[in-house]
């Protein structure tokens, strides 16, 4: 083997073990709950949709803030770190995401909903259409 494939196999197994070690570390940090779960809980927490202002407008849990993951990192001031934050994307990713830059901030008490927005059979909310 030359040593391109060294360096290719060594980029590989680098990259391997740092999502090994991300699945795990968010899988510590971030409590998943089926949707029975977060509804006994969501009500007593900071609710926070993690998607863009968009899929947000076109339908949310009702009582759900937008604070996007592209603008968590700048708006974490509005959440509260001594009250549980129960998070929610469309169908998952960006929970885990948003739980890292939470929980490197102090917020320890984290949960998700399983399967996202797209699995809610619960009451939803839209934005009005602006009428014309």
């Amino acid at each position: 083997m030359t040593l391109d494939w060294y360096i290719i196999i060594g980029i590989l197994f680098v990259f391997i073990i740092f999502s090994i070690y991300r699945y795990v570390k968010q899988n510590k940090i971030l409590k998943t709950l089926n949707e029975e779960e977060f509804r006994q809980g969501y009500r007593k927490a900071q609710l926070i949709d993690v998607r863009e202002p968009k899929e947000f407008d076109g339908g949310h849990i009702l009582g759900a803030r937008n604070i996007p993951l592209t603008q968590l990192k700048q708006r974490m001031n509005e959440l509260r770190k001594d009250q549980p934050v129960y998070l929610y994307c469309q169908s998952g990713t960006r929970t885990g995401r948003a739980a890292m830059i939470l929980n490197k901030n102090g917020y320890k008490d984290l949960y998700e909903l399983k399967g996202g927005f797209k699995k809610w059979t619960g009451k939803i909310k839209k934005a009005k259409k602006a009428s014309y």
